[in-house]
């Protein structure tokens, strides 16, 4: 079937919000062998996210974090490849971020400080992911292979240096010392505090607005430059694009390079951001469940804002709702997340074939009554 008979917005938006509806709804049944009333479970969990400011902060904070994972993996897909260490990435993003803050937040301002944090960050991101992009280049390694290793080497890599040269003297913790204000991001309510306007505390902070240009940036990338055109062509048909003239491993180093280095950005709001520290394991997932969020957006960068964001509220708003039903627990709150990613990643095409045969029907039901019309 031509999938052109399938309308762009039924692809773009309906089956998606199909898939969420489905996992959604296996989670009402969970949420009613524990004896909860799921339309009360869901109307405190959009409460907890979006009803007050600070839940709202909580949000955006969390969305940050998959925008910058999305974005990688977005990125990474467009050219046909699947890049799972953005866990890594990230994790190497932060040691980054954590190095240039130790050693210049004694010495220069914010402002000088910011901009070689979001070099290092991106830096970092990229090196990590210039090794597998390599092997899968010029050494014919599959590229999800080696981003998965990369993860577990960075993970071992920072357990070493927090716990042997990072850490600080006479702690048992494996944390830095916390950073100077001057390299601190600034929070949401003190930016709001600028222009006039109050708002609650919370986690987020500058970088949200950084995943915000982002976006805007990789959309220009992917669409409106030749960079982008030859990417998608790759990711296509790796064939045609060889023959058309694209250096296919020159490409796959270049996709890399900018989809580690997204994933590295991560490290500004976890790091200097809400640690304001450098310490194990604040990447917490983040990264896979970017690849959900890249699955659920249609790797469209519109598509990551909105998926980051149902993410973000699934994220606070289930903490909210373990507190406030005793018999749900943190565990139930994965699970329905699990869901999602379930039906909006595993299961995305389970709906595809059903919604094409319908639209077939209409289609050649059209073309029968033009038929019947014309020969009237």
């Amino acid at each position: 079937m031509n999938d052109s008979k399938i309308p762009a917005w039924v692809s773009i938006l309906a089956l998606p919000l199909l898939n969420i509806f489905f996992a959604f709804a296996f989670s009402a049944i969970i949420f009613i062998a524990v004896d909860v009333n799921p339309i009360d479970a869901a109307q405190a969990m959009i409460e907890g996210a979006l009803g007050y400011q600070e839940g709202i902060g909580y949000t955006l904070y969390y969305a940050t974090n998959f925008i910058f994972t999305g974005l990688a993996v977005a990125v990474a897909f467009s050219a046909g490849l699947f890049n799972i260490g953005g866990e890594g990435q990230a994790y190497i993003g932060g040691l980054g971020v954590g190095l240039v803050c130790l050693g210049l937040d004694q010495t220069l301002p914010f402002w000088a400080i910011l901009p070689i944090t979001m070099v290092a960050s991106m830096a970092f991101g990229a090196l990590w992911a210039f090794i597998p992009a390599y092997l899968q280049a010029y050494r014919g390694s599959h590229i999800v292979i080696t981003t998965i290793m990369f993860n577990f080497i960075a993970s071992s890599l920072m357990v070493y240096l927090m716990v042997n040269v990072l850490k600080q003297d006479g702690q048992m913790a494996p944390v830095s010392r916390l950073f100077e204000q001057s390299a601190v991001l600034p929070g949401f309510d003190a930016i709001a505090g600028w222009f006039g306007f109050s708002f609650a505390a919370s986690p987020m902070n500058l970088s949200f607005f950084i995943a915000l240009i982002c976006c805007v940036l990789v959309w220009g990338l992917l669409w409106r430059t030749r960079w982008g055109y030859a990417m998608r062509a790759m990711g296509s048909s790796p064939s045609a694009a060889e023959y058309g003239g694209i250096n296919s491993k020159h490409l796959i180093i270049i996709v890399m390079l900018i989809s580690g280095a997204l994933s590295g950005l991560l490290s500004l709001n976890e790091v200097q951001g809400y640690g304001q520290q450098l310490k194990l394991d604040f990447v917490a997932g983040y990264g896979f469940t970017g690849i959900a969020v890249c699955l659920i957006g249609r790797n469209h960068p519109v598509g990551i804002i909105l998926a980051s964001l149902l993410f973000g509220i699934l994220y606070q708003g289930g903490a909210e709702l373990s507190f406030d039903y005793p018999n749900i627990d943190r565990e139930m709150i994965q699970v329905v997340q699990a869901l999602v990613v379930l039906f909006s990643g595993a299961l995305s095409l389970m709906l595809v074939n059903p919604t094409e045969r319908f639209f077939t029907y209409l289609y050649n039901k059209k073309n029968a009554q033009s038929s019947l019309q014309a020969e009237a």
